[in-house]
């Protein structure tokens, strides 16, 4: 696994090949307005809603170190065989894969940057599913985050069987 850090929301956005990854992208650049991080409440629902399917969003208690699930899209549900909103992220995946997923996601939102995953995403039963996933901060007072936007999309094909996040080739960005 290769982890690089690079500047710039436009290197973030570049690396991204799925068109509904760098729309929902471009949306989140585009609610930053007046700030250096948008809001939950900066999104339109409107805005995300073609891409919906593929969103997942946890919010961070800084003073407890802790995401809890805020949304889970039709994908993430379908996945893990039901909605996991308002679960708390280390109930979701087992110990070794929670602790990665808590890190990666502790980076996004106290360093502010971007997360790009691309290759291997999850693995289904034996059958390893490759795509891309990105995480972008949410932040309530526009500097301090307390959330992560994430969406993930692959080819869509049924599949059967327990789910393990996997992660394939990570690139972070600062944003």
């Amino acid at each position: 696994m290769r982890q690089a850090v690079v500047d710039g929301y436009s290197e973030f956005r570049g690396r991204v090949a799925s068109p509904a990854l760098q729309a929902i992208a471009d949306h989140w650049r585009n609610a930053c307005t007046l700030k250096d991080v948008p809001a939950w409440s900066d999104l339109s629902p409107s805005g995300l809603a073609p891409h919906f399917k593929l969103l997942w969003a946890f919010k961070y208690d800084r003073e407890a170190g802790e995401f809890t699930a805020r949304l889970a899209g039709n994908r993430a549900m379908v996945g893990f065989g039901k909605s996991f909103r308002g679960t708390a992220l280390k109930d979701i995946h087992p110990p070794h894969v929670y602790d990665l997923a808590q890190a990666h996601m502790k980076k996004v939102v106290a360093e502010r940057t971007a997360y790009y995953c691309s290759g291997k995403l999850f693995k289904v039963g034996s059958q390893v599913i490759e795509g891309e996933r990105i995480m972008l901060p949410l932040s309530a007072d526009g500097h301090n985050g307390d959330g992560v936007l994430g969406a993930t999309d692959y080819p869509s094909r049924a599949m059967e069987g327990p789910v393990e996040l996997l992660l394939g080739q990570i690139e972070w960005f600062s944003i």
